[in-house]
């Protein structure tokens, strides 16, 4: 996505869902509080209204004047968090939040012109139904949708529960070109999983990956764990990669399971409220196995509290980038006509006490959101670790040990936009479409990639191929597990194959070593109170 610098309130709508959720959620919807004062400030806001609404050269629309343009501008003026949803937007979150919605079971991208079918969701109506990915999706009811955007596509494919949708699909054929095939289905009610299926790494090496913080993550993190058997798990890397974060009580349930009875977990302090401890609310069972939590520069909020709060307990090694550095509160108010605000209200803190809040005040929304890197450790807010360990606030989480994927180069960036789906779409048009379980890539299949890009127009040369073979190995492995199996067995393929995760295994050693260390005194913060329900 590209954004002009001067634009940044079209940034601002453009970067919504990424808002939505890198942020850090108070567990409720709050209704809002007493009606608005009338004060200086609001009549000068009515009357400067009043103005537009009598001499305005065209009459006004009074929701875009207000809903996208007073109400937004004023908030960008506050913090980079505090936002205004419209209805379509405030509908967007509670779905994100809750997990469901009602509709086929698919994500959808956009390729070139159209709009295709990513994935189907195992076990969904359009996986029952022989929906493939590389599907490109042409008429939805009856109406066409050339020139819609994927969110005008998605909108058509949802609907209530039990409600019918036609579907016509284009599919490529093994002679390269297209056939369109109808489909009748029912809409469900779809779970989004926020949590992967857990699965074994190595043996005893348990792997969880925490998508995002929704209603039901801490259930799901230990319907996971049961499955695998916890009592049988000698190390488990948590990755927390990419997670925006979410709602504030799921992460201290996640972060809670790996602590002590009575261990803080977070806290938050806002202008009119009082200080709130939240801490672990269980005993701690059969866990006292080490853990690497693999972080990134956008594992930002909810997951900053878990892997600040491990850190902070030595409960954890953490491994990869400094997180986004988002250390701010929003609680929801509802209001009128389906909208909502959400106001930053309150800052959290780790355990330790520091603030992990980067500095928002001296640039853009486009630098703040989209630049990383910038920020440093405020050395005003040095704190330490149950162990003794400095750690330091203002910018993020600083990993115990840092590990800097490799950036793409311009032959792996134009690959993984479109070359490997594109190939791959076209192989299983020509091949059958099962792969052994295990299966990579091998010389013949890496080399008809090869062929394939040079007759679709792909520019490289043999030194970059050559360079970036393993990636091209992994990546396109990825891709045909989503075709051959599903999207699910896709990402455990992905992750047993992830250098960093194999980095994580071999840092389970320093893990254990924090771990052994805090078997001899086990530390509860004396400033914990008793922990407090969110109202």
């Amino acid at each position: 996505m590209t954004l002009e610098r001067r634009k940044v309130s079209a940034a601002v709508a453009a970067i919504l869902p990424g808002l939505l959720a890198a942020a850090l959620f108070v567990p409720r919807l709050l209704a809002a509080g007493p009606e608005p004062v009338d004060n200086a400030n609001v009549s000068r806001i009515a009357r400067v209204y009043e103005l537009v609404e009598e001499n305005l050269a065209t009459p006004p629309d009074p929701d875009q004047a207000i809903y996208r343009g007073m109400i937004p501008g004023m908030l960008r003026t506050l913090d980079p968090h505090s936002t205004f949803f419209d209805p379509k937007d405030f509908q967007a979150l509670r779905e994100e939040q809750t997990e469901h919605y009602s509709g086929v079971g698919m994500t959808v991208g956009t390729r070139g012109d159209q709009t295709v079918v990513s994935a189907p969701f195992p076990g969904s109506p359009a996986y029952r139904a022989g929906m493939r990915p590389g599907d490109a999706i042409v008429v939805v009811n009856g109406q066409s949708v050339s020139g819609m955007n994927t969110t005008q596509v998605v909108d058509l494919l949802k609907g209530p529960r039990n409600t019918h949708v036609a579907i016509t699909i284009e599919r490529e054929a093994a002679s390269g070109a297209s056939e369109r095939i109808n489909f009748s289905l029912t809409r469900e009610e779809i779970t989004r999983k926020t949590v992967h299926d857990a699965f074994w790494l190595r043996p005893g090496i348990a792997y969880l990956h925490v998508l995002s913080f929704g209603d039901y993550t801490g259930r799901e993190m230990e319907q996971n764990l049961k499955r695998l058997g916890e009592d049988r798990i000698e190390g488990l890397i948590l990755d927390l990669r990419d997670n925006p974060g979410g709602l504030l009580n799921q992460a201290v349930d996640v972060a809670g399971h790996f602590l002590e009875k009575g261990q803080s977990v977070v806290s938050q302090r806002g202008r009119n409220s009082q200080e709130r401890v939240y801490s672990a609310e269980h005993p701690s069972q059969a866990r006292r196995y080490p853990i690497v939590v693999l972080v990134n520069h956008y594992s930002a909020s909810a997951a900053e509290i878990v892997s600040g709060a491990l850190q902070d307990h030595d409960r954890a090694w953490i491994l990869g980038e400094n997180t986004f550095g988002k250390g701010l509160v929003q609680t929801i108010f509802h209001l009128p006509g389906q909208t909502a605000l959400a106001l930053t209200t309150a800052h959290f803190y780790t355990p330790s006490g520091r603030l992990i809040q980067r500095d928002y005040s001296h640039e853009t929304l486009y630098d703040y959101f989209f630049h990383e890197g910038r920020a440093t450790p405020d050395p005003n807010d040095r704190r330490t670790t149950d162990g003794g360990r400095a750690v330091y606030g203002g910018n993020g989480i600083a990993p115990d040990r840092q590990y800097r994927a490799p950036r793409r180069d311009r032959l792996e960036a134009a690959l993984d936009r479109i070359g490997l789906f594109s190939f791959t779409r076209a192989y299983f048009a020509a091949h059958q479409a099962k792969l052994p379980p295990g299966w990579m890539p091998g010389d013949d299949t890496v080399e008809e990639l090869h062929h394939y890009l040079l007759a679709h127009g792909y520019q490289f040369t043999e030194a970059e191929f050559t360079r970036d073979h393993d990636w091209i190995r992994r990546y396109l492995a990825k891709e045909m597990y989503i075709w051959a199996f599903d999207v699910d067995e896709s990402d455990r393929v992905f992750a047993i194959t992830d250098p960093e995760a194999a980095q994580a295994v071999d840092a389970l050693a320093q893990a254990a070593a924090l771990l052994d260390k805090g078997k001899a005194v086990v530390q509860v913060r004396p400033s914990a109170p008793a922990p407090l329900k969110q109202r």
